[in-house]
């Protein structure tokens, strides 16, 4: 509409709920019409016109009063907020209709026009009232309700101003335009409805400022309306296109059968862009209730904010702010294929999931067009065209398949079918949209859409192959299965005779990503001849923990020292790299190393250096290495006095390994030598517990310093220490020609 239109029909729809800029924000219902027609030619009034609404009857009663079942009528009622006209409708269907009609009315009775078009103040009394209810209710919307005045940006051309701020008083003071009480508009609050004779006077003062603007000097023309989209236009968007963050929403809560168009419907009166709604999937290829919603505008886009926990059926759907790149990531593609595919227009989207592998194009339209059966009949739009098979990169199928139809008609014929077989195997049908069709296409023929968060290891390796050599000593055993609460203890009773055969310090349970025990358990034993009869005389036996009540029976493996270095590192193993035993996993199903530790102490803590007890070669031997899969080894930090300096650590070695790692207690402790030029550090172990005999417990088997040892309380962590006494000082070590130890029988 390009010309000036000959009638302007100012118009003002009140709630039940809040008013003011807050109208529409709570669902309440609409109950109240108020209008004035403006004869914009001869610049003349018409009546001020009411019509009340009537609240509907509730849906959860299956019997009605006969009162309440009437014909749909309007009637005239009597003057009580100051309206010349007043009517009353039944429902909101009846309402608008009767606008409608009372409308055309009062343009064919005038006589000087045709054209008329609503004014109102503000986007909200149409787009967050009238379209959002209406949709709600499957009703059917006039087409009047379509274009629309808005009232503060024609006055916004002549006198610039914030349309956030500006409102009919403004608008009055500004035009200099008598009115009485015209201050009272400001002073009220939007949380309650508007008042009845509020709201005639809102319109008799729109009513005036029309007739300013149209009037010298400022001559106003209005000649542009704002648009509704009467329809949700599907679309492509490609990955290259640039999407402005201002104009994206993302809804949370959507129920699983939700389409596009429902989208559309939920946001009904706010004009989304062309192909701009997009569900999101998860990582197995299904909906997950959330969904990508691009807006013509930054407006649009901010309304819709406003519908947060608005209703979608029964369930209630969140509304939060998103980026541009979160919409490209769901809905952008670069495929021409799709884009010919999805370049017709009009047509509803059928996806097939379950496909056999071998399925053609000829069996996908033999399926919904059987021969036999000319009553489910649903002709796929375009024939072998209109079928887009899912594939790998390097053309294997997906058992997906997407279906154009013609129309809604065939589509609902179409899902009729979900479940029907299909060769040898069901067939699921869903209502789906172009921005599924990119989604999925992308996730199968690139890098997933979800983000999968890097091994912290693996990514900084040297390019060389991980797995280790094919001639490997497996002398070490693992551990599948365990009980989570399983000890040391109960390894070493679940080993029996073989108990005798684990090295010292020859026992490493590993920890999932919080730290706590992940099920698997690595054992160093003497021979690979002992490792290898472990595993065949305990392989599936059943373990029992002291501290659970459950039982489970355990795998046992026999692997190499390199292997299980590997895992304790960070990395996996395949399963044909890891045992001899037949089995069908392929997968190790260890979860990535619990934390990144740089290292166990500051080295500015130290002790005085004690001196070896162990040569270098006897050091070796009790503590080999790990292999040469991973990093080459690096030179020790200063601080740690529990590990010869003979022996080759890794990166993040006391990360992966328990810190100090766990020992049977039933074949002696080793101390371990000091040969480093620096002195020896403390050891901070965060979350502690205040039981001593669990600190002895994990410091036993270590050498420690030859000063008392002393053990920072609460009060100094920023705790109350409750009277306690600030430091606690551990008894003193016992000494020995081999070294110093803990006497651990003046601490139980």
């Amino acid at each position: 509409m390009t010309a000036q239109v000959d009638y302007l029909v100012v118009l003002c729809a009140t709630t039940s709920g809040a008013s003011g800029e807050l109208l529409g924000s709570d669902e309440k219902e609409l109950a109240r019409l108020i209008w004035q027609q403006v004869d914009v030619n001869n610049k003349k009034l018409g009546k001020v016109n009411e019509l009340l609404i009537q609240p509907e009857v509730s849906e959860l009663t299956d019997e009605k009063n006969e009162g309440d079942v009437v014909e749909e009528h309007v009637e005239e009622e009597e003057n009580v907020s100051g309206a010349d006209c007043v009517f009353t409708a039944k429902s909101l269907e009846t309402a608008l209709n009767t606008f409608h009609l009372q409308l055309t009315n009062e343009v064919n009775s005038a006589g000087a026009g045709t054209s008329v078009c609503l004014c109102t103040d503000g986007q909200l009394h149409i787009r967050q009232v009238i379209h959002p209810e209406a949709a709600s209710k499957n009703i059917l919307v006039p087409d009047c309700f379509y274009s629309f005045f808005d009232l503060r940006k024609e006055f916004k051309t002549h006198f610039p101003s914030d349309l956030s701020t500006l409102d009919v008083n403004t608008m009055v003071e500004s035009l200099s335009i008598p009115m009485e009480s015209p201050a009272m508009l400001g002073m009220l609050d939007p949380s309650v409805p508007l008042p009845p004779e509020v709201a005639v006077q809102q319109v008799r003062m729109m009513a005036q400022i029309v007739l300013s603007l149209l009037s010298e000097p400022l001559l106003h023309t209005f000649s542009n309306p704002e648009r509704v989209n009467e329809k949700f236009e599907t679309g492509t968007c490609s990955k290259m296109e640039k999407v402005s963050d201002s104009t994206i929403i993302r809804a949370r809560g959507l129920p699983w059968q939700s389409s596009d168009q429902d989208i559309a419907r939920f946001f009904s009166g706010l004009n989304i862009a062309k192909g701009g709604a997009a569900l999101c999937l998860n990582a197995q290829g299904r909906r997950n209730g959330e969904a990508l919603v691009r807006f013509v505008s930054e407006e649009h886009r901010d309304l819709a904010l406003q519908r947060h926990k608005h209703h979608m059926g029964t369930r209630y759907i969140e509304v939060y702010k998103a980026t541009g790149e979160d919409f490209l990531k769901i809905a952008g593609g670069t495929s021409n294929k799709v884009a010919i595919f999805l370049s017709r227009e009009d047509q509803i989207i059928v996806r097939m999931r379950g496909l056999p592998f071998t399925a053609t194009h000829e069996q996908v339209l033999a399926f919904f067009s059987p021969e036999d059966d000319l009553k489910d009949t649903c002709p796929v739009s375009g024939g072998r065209d209109g079928i887009l098979f899912v594939r790998y990169p390097d053309g294997r199928p997906t058992g997906d398949a997407f279906v154009l139809f013609a129309c809604d008609e065939h589509a609902q014929c179409a899902l009729r079918k979900h479940k029907e077989i299909l060769g040898r195997r069901y067939i699921e049908l869903f209502k789906s949209t172009a921005a599924e069709v990119q989604q999925v296409l992308n996730r199968y023929s690139s890098a997933p859409l979800i983000p999968v968060a890097p091994a912290p290891l693996l990514s900084v390796l040297p390019a060389m192959s991980l797995l280790p050599p094919p001639i490997l000593v497996r002398d070490c055993l693992r551990l599948r299965g365990l009980p989570y609460s399983a000890s040391i203890e109960d390894i070493l009773t679940f080993l029996g005779d073989f108990t005798n055969d684990v090295r010292p310090h020859g026992v490493h349970m590993v920890l999932n990503q919080q730290g706590r025990p992940s099920g698997d358990c690595f054992i160093q034993m003497t021979s690979a001849e002992r490792a290898l009869s472990a595993s065949q005389q305990l392989h599936k036996h059943v373990m029992c923990a002291q501290h659970g009540p459950n039982s489970r029976y355990v795998e046992v493996f026999p692997c190499s020292a390199e292997e299980m270095g590997l895992v304790l590192m960070g990395g996996s193993l395949s399963h044909t790299h890891t045992h001899t035993h037949n089995r069908n996993r392929s997968g190790t199903g260890l979860s990535p190393p619990p934390c990144k530790s740089r290292r166990l102490s500051p080295p500015s803590y130290s002790f005085t250096p004690n001196p070896p007890v162990l040569t270098p070669e006897a050091a070796a031997a009790l503590y080999p290495p790990l292999g040469q899969v991973l990093l080459g080894p690096r030179p020790l930090l200063p601080g740690h006095a529990y590990y010869p300096s003979t022996a080759q650590l890794y990166m993040n070695y006391a990360a992966y390994y328990p810190s100090p790692p766990g020992s049977p207690n039933t074949v002696g402790f080793f101390p371990s030598p000091n040969v480093l030029s620096s002195p020896g550090g403390l050891m901070r172990m965060p979350g502690l517990t205040y039981n001593s005999k669990d600190l002895i417990n994990a410091v036993q088997g270590y050498q420690t310093a030859v000063e008392p040892v002393s053990v920072l309380n609460s009060s100094l962590m920023g705790q109350p220490g409750n009277g306690e006494p600030p430091v606690v000082s551990l008894p003193t070590l016992m000494s020995k020609h081999s070294g110093h130890y803990l006497d651990l029988s003046q601490l139980l």
